[in-house]
């Protein structure tokens, strides 16, 4: 079974991941990597994938890690389920990722504070019918027979691209699938500054992917109302104080599983960061929807300049 690594980069930035893809326990002859550098993730993917002689292409992020039987897992899936034609897996906090790393890493896992999507992040049960809530283009393998059949990547959203990708997968037919064993351990935002900003870009596109897949998951309309109602809180409690329950809940969740989140992880200084965390990482996910509705407002574009200067 040969692979083709396909690792997009960006211009200021490394392909750390090789040094784990030299570890990989796989004849080196049936795997090629290939690196291609560019500002648009979803641009270097597919021209990787004109490239690409293997059979199955796996699509990886630069500052992730494998472990070294990753690709003999892959193949083991592959060999006991060949009808499938997209699988990815989790991908994990790093164990020696930095103070903030692993508790912004706790909110990708949490039940609360990514909701459905937490399983991304975490190593669950197999499955064999995964949608967009389970895959993320940071850990995912392709056949490669299946660009003939829907093409690549959309060169027009980033972040986001992945998840429009599965859509059209599967709205073709294609059988997509989880594999728990499919591990990689990917790098967490840093710093509080550039998690909201991440968080963010991931709202901010979601209306542009809901606009091209003509379809709208209600599921993630939630942060977005939540970010409303939390923006016109003060006049609403105004009007009536019994408006403030909602919020009052809010909070009393987001203690309780703070405590869960923090026992589960065994980072009990979690307790007190988490529940600050949660609202900034929903607000962020709803604001970020917002100015991707509003996109053509001068103040959207003003903020959203703001956060995409740099990416």
């Amino acid at each position: 079974m040969k692979f083709s690594l396909i690792i997009p980069v960006a211009p200021n930035r490394d392909a750390e991941i090789l040094d784990s893809i030299k570890r990989l326990d796989y004849s080196k002859k049936d795997l090629e990597i290939i690196i291609e550098k560019g500002k648009n993730p979803s641009e270097n993917r597919n021209k990787g994938i004109k490239k690409a002689k293997g059979d199955f292409i796996v699509f990886l992020d630069d500052d992730a890690q494998v472990k070294e039987d990753y690709l003999k897992k892959i193949k083991e899936f592959f060999n006991k389920y060949s009808l499938t034609d997209i699988v990815g897996g989790p991908q994990l906090t790093l164990k020696e990722e930095s103070f903030f790393g692993k508790i912004s890493g706790i909110i990708f896992v949490s039940n609360f504070g990514a909701f459905r999507v937490n399983k991304r992040y975490i190593q669950g049960q197999i499955n064999l019918n995964a949608d967009e809530t389970f895959l993320t283009s940071a850990n995912l393998c392709v056949k490669k027979s299946v660009f003939k059949k829907i093409d690549g990547f959309d060169v027009s959203l980033f972040p986001g691209e992945d998840p429009e990708f599965i859509f059209r997968a599967k709205k073709f037919g294609l059988k997509v699938a989880y594999n728990p064993e499919m591990i990689i351990y990917h790098k967490r935002r840093g710093d509080f500054p550039g998690f909201c900003k991440q968080i963010f870009k991931y709202g901010f596109t979601r209306p542009k992917k809901n606009k091209i897949s003509k379809k709208t998951n209600l599921f993630f309309l939630i942060p977005m109302l939540f970010s409303i109602y939390f923006l016109f809180l003060p006049t609403l409690s105004l009007a009536s104080y019994s408006l403030l329950l909602p919020f009052l809940l809010y909070i009393v969740l987001s203690i309780i599983f703070a405590l869960y989140d923090s026992i589960k992880n065994k980072v009990f200084v979690g307790l007190f960061i988490l529940p600050f965390l949660y609202i900034f990482t929903h607000l962020s996910y709803g604001l970020g929807m917002l100015a991707g509705y509003f996109e053509n407002s001068a103040t959207i574009n003003f903020i959203s300049k703001l956060l995409f200067k740099k990416s």
